[in-house]
Parts: structure tokens; C-alpha cells; sequence
């Protein structure tokens, strides 16, 4: 297994981890108004899936039609954890698809905010895994201040657990 592999398992385990956890947390506790740039924990959670698919139609050379990389309008919190694990899914398939050569393909794109960008296939799976990383940590922040203690999604936490399970 090669690297991009390992973090796009590990991007699907601590989001599956996550979202365990905020699934359950009161629809007022999720979108009430919160001090961070997206505004509640729902809104935070739907930040990280739009990018998620902003960057998927990128290393797919399809149009994303996103406008604003904070959608006023969110799903449902059960709507938002499927088409998370779904997103989450993609991302794992196409890691296991991907060629070496492929990975260091340059992707050209544009960012929502304007102006051109241009990344390797493998850079852009390591942003989609680094950005996803840190906004679960303003939600679990969020978390904590409700007394809702978020699961430990570390990395060396996921590299354990997989090889006791291999």
C-alpha cells in the first residue's frame, strides 16, 4: 500500500469516528451560532465535504458549479455523514486506482475565490486530508465547550489499529 493510500484510509476512519460521534449531537447544538469563520458545527462539517468535492472535480476535470467555499444552505446532519462516507469512499477507490506516474500528473483548476491553481494529483489528496484534518479540529473544539468529548483521531491512533487488524 502506498502512502496516498494510507491517508485516504485514514481520512475515511477518523471521519466515520466523527461523525459517529456528531450524529448524535442535538440539531440545535449543531446549527447554533458559533464564533468561527463558518458559523456552526454543521456549517463546518458541510465546509469540509464541499471541498472535498470542489477537489474530486478537479482530479476529475469536471466543473464543480461551487460559488462560495461556505454554502449557506446544509444538509441534514444524517444526509451530511452518508455523502460524507460516501465522498470518503471515492476518495479511497481512486487512491487504489491511481498510478505512481499517474499521482504526479499536474491538475489545473480554479479556485472559487479566483485566480488559477495547478497541483499533482498526489498533493491535491494530501490537501483533501490535511484540510479535512484541520476543521475536525474547530468542530471537535466545538465539541468539547457542548462536554461532548470527540473521538482520538490520530494518525498514529489509525496506524495502530490497522496492523492489529492485518
Amino acid at each position: 500500500m502506498n502512502y496516498v493510500q494510507v491517508l485516504t484510509r485514514y481520512k475515511a476512519w477518523a471521519d466515520d469516528l466523527f461523525l459517529a460521534v456528531v450524529s448524535d449531537v442535538p440539531v440545535l447544538e449543531l446549527t447554533a451560532p458559533r464564533p468561527i469563520v463558518f458559523g456552526s458545527l454543521i456549517r463546518t462539517l458541510n465546509h469540509s465535504y464541499a471541498m472535498d468535492f470542489v477537489w474530486q472535480s478537479h482530479l476529475l476535470g469536471k466543473p464543480h458549479g461551487l460559488t462560495a467555499r461556505n454554502p449557506e444552505k446544509h444538509p441534514e446532519m444524517q444526509e451530511l455523514a452518508t455523502a460524507q462516507r460516501e465522498m470518503d469512499n471515492w476518495y479511497v477507490n481512486y487512491a487504489d486506482s491511481i498510478s505512481d506516474r499517474e499521482l504526479g500528473e499536474i491538475v489545473e483548476f480554479e479556485f472559487i475565490g479566483g485566480g488559477r491553481g495547478a497541483m499533482s494529483r498526489r498533493d491535491i489528496l494530501l490537501h483533501v486530508v490535511n484540510h479535512t484534518t484541520y476543521h475536525r479540529g474547530h468542530a471537535a473544539d466545538i465539541l468539547y465547550h457542548l462536554n461532548i468529548f470527540p473521538p482520538t483521531t490520530d494518525l498514529p491512533v489509525f496506524l495502530r489499529e490497522q496492523s492489529v487488524a492485518t
